[in-house]
């Protein structure tokens, strides 16, 4: 049995999804972010130093960031979910899978810290804004006419950019980004995000 140490809000709910795609059993550990802070509960502390979500223990192994714990699962479980060794379409599932976390999370999360400043963070924010929108405007380049980023069916690569693609709409930018959009809107009809989604408590 996977176990998949799963918080609230969080890019966890990609593995959760992932899971369900694959139709592999598995145990959610649901986690609650503190109210007041937001933060991640120190038990998370118990399962990795970092204390980050999400982790996975699987075969007696503990396996953390989102971009590994995905490549573990579709060798494993969903093979059919990633392009096929040494083609175009591997090199750019590679190279999105790692856009996912490596490149395009920096200015969200740059945006959300800095915005906790208040006018303190007002220099800031004008390069943050351009660096959201460089990005966003690469992940609406790539979408293909299918509505996927990789191949013409889902694949790990939407699986990682869903998160990232969802931060779109939080900001209030779908008019802006109308492929992204309806991404957006076809991942989160199927029916196995919707049983992730009750699977992590909601969210």
């Amino acid at each position: 049995m996977i176990k998949v140490h799963h918080l609230n809000h969080s890019r966890s709910l990609r593995i959760l999804w992932l899971l369900e795609e694959l139709g592999v059993d598995y145990e959610v550990i649901r986690y609650a972010r503190d109210a007041k802070t937001n933060l991640a509960p120190p038990e998370l502390l118990k399962i990795h130093p970092l204390g980050k979500s999400p982790v996975i223990e699987i075969d007696g192994q503990t396996v953390t960031e989102s971009g590994a714990i995905v490549e573990v699962l579709c060798a494993l479980h969903g093979p059919h979910m990633v392009p096929e060794a040494g083609t175009p379409a591997h090199w750019q599932h590679l190279e999105l899978i790692h856009f996912a976390e490596g490149s395009v999370m920096t200015p969200i999360l740059l945006n959300l810290y800095v915005g906790l400043l208040g006018e303190a963070g007002a220099p800031l924010h004008p390069r943050i804004q351009a660096e959201l929108k460089n990005h966003f405007d690469h992940m609406e380049r790539v979408l293909r006419p299918s509505g996927h980023f990789v191949l013409d069916d889902l694949s790990a690569a939407d699986i990682m950019l869903s998160f990232p693609a969802s931060v779109i709409k939080r900001l209030g930018r779908q008019d802006t980004y109308p492929r992204l959009s309806a991404f957006l809107e076809m991942i989160e009809s199927r029916p196995a995000y919707q049983r992730a989604l009750k699977a992590g408590g909601g969210a």
